[in-house]
């Protein structure tokens, strides 16, 4: 009789953590959409760390993918090296074209894919020089969906930049062109897809 009330009772243990599983993910992937419509998903993911760095070397050492020079020459120093394409993926770098407010481009590396329009990237040398920033928020402002023109956190105005920055794409470190999930969701364990998508902690 013991095995058996025990056996029941993990029974109904698991069924109750399968239903919660759901509404786990439902309350994350509200939670992390609250915070960016009230713009508080990057004041929230954006502590910059004491070291300070140069985008380029930051996101070599961080992505894997072994470019150097400007950042402006990673997208064409990629053909033939590493798959690249318009899709996020985390761990891809997003190269940024140049531009007169970026005259030799900028590197940044996605550390999570929120939805089709959200990512949070890594980065160095963006709201101050030398910064490093790790999950701040980034948005595709291209009209095609196509992550050709994004707006970046800014951490002086504490909220997206107003600038539009142009973009070749991302380059992927690991050569595959597989496109990440178009509406990339929370996993089953809440406490541990918020503490990934939103870091704790301020400037």
């Amino acid at each position: 009789m013991a095995i058996s009330s025990f056996s029941a009772r993990s029974q109904r243990t698991a069924s109750t953590h399968s239903a919660q599983r759901p509404a786990f993910a439902f309350l994350a992937t509200f939670i992390i959409r609250a915070l960016i419509v009230a713009g508080l998903a990057g004041a929230a993911a954006a502590p910059a760390a004491a070291a300070h760095l140069q985008c380029v070397p930051y996101a070599r050492a961080e992505s894997g993918i072994a470019i150097r020079g400007n950042a402006g020459t990673w997208w064409g120093q990629a053909e033939g090296r590493y798959r690249r394409g318009a899709e996020p993926r985390v761990g891809a770098v997003l190269a940024f074209q140049p531009s007169r407010a970026m005259p030799i481009g900028h590197v940044a590396v996605v550390a999570a894919v929120v939805d089709s329009r959200h990512i949070l990237l890594n980065h160095a040398n963006w709201s101050g020089p030398g910064r490093i920033e790790r999950g701040v928020l980034a948005e595709d402002a291209s009209e095609n969906g196509d992550w050709s023109r994004v707006r970046v956190w800014y951490a002086p105005q504490r909220s997206l930049g107003l600038r539009v920055n142009p973009t070749f794409g991302f380059i992927y470190q690991d050569g595959s062109t597989a496109p990440a999930p178009a509406h990339a969701g929370p996993s089953d364990d809440f406490a541990s897809t918020i503490a990934a998508a939103i870091p704790t902690g301020t400037d």
